[in-house]
């Protein structure tokens, strides 16, 4: 089932996180920043809109994503990691789409990601194409030299 998050939920989406082999230590303090920004404030202040898919109590996956700044209708994916035991079980697919449906039920109009270039990262851009966003930009060794950041969208 998916639904916003519980505070006692934290836990599992840092384990999720840390377990998932391409974030780097830097990415999981991002997502536990994002985290606790969102306990503390609220994801109307904090501008970070967090899902979590579960099974009964256990985290499946989770989403977060947010408006962009400065912008009418635009906004990010920021996160979307799925628990490594069950990839390919539908849980990434459901989380984008919910996370699609509140975007629009919040004004969105556009959803923009984000991801690697690297060889590690070939399955998500897959994903993402499979799941009909448009590839919009590649922008060479943006992380580090040979790591591009890949640019997707989607109107909603």
């Amino acid at each position: 089932m998916i639904s916003a998050p519980s505070d006692k939920d934290g836990a599992q989406i840092h384990a999720i996180t840390a377990n998932t082999t391409v974030f780097t230590q830097e990415e999981l303090e991002c997502v536990d920043e994002l985290w606790k920004e969102y306990l503390a404030q609220g994801p109307e202040r904090s501008g970070y809109y967090f899902l979590v898919e579960k099974d009964d109590e256990r985290v499946l996956g989770y989403a977060c994503y947010g408006p962009r700044s400065l912008t009418s209708g635009t906004y990010d994916l920021y996160w979307i990691a799925v628990d490594p035991t069950v990839h390919r079980g539908g849980v990434g697919r459901g989380l984008l789409a919910a996370s699609e449906q509140a975007v629009r039920k919040l004004g969105g109009r556009l959803l923009v990601l984000e991801t690697s270039g690297l060889p590690t990262y070939e399955p998500t851009r897959k994903f993402y194409l499979a799941t009909g966003y448009t590839l919009e930009a590649t922008l060479k060794d943006f992380y580090s030299d040979g790591d591009d950041l890949v640019i997707f969208t989607k109107r909603l």
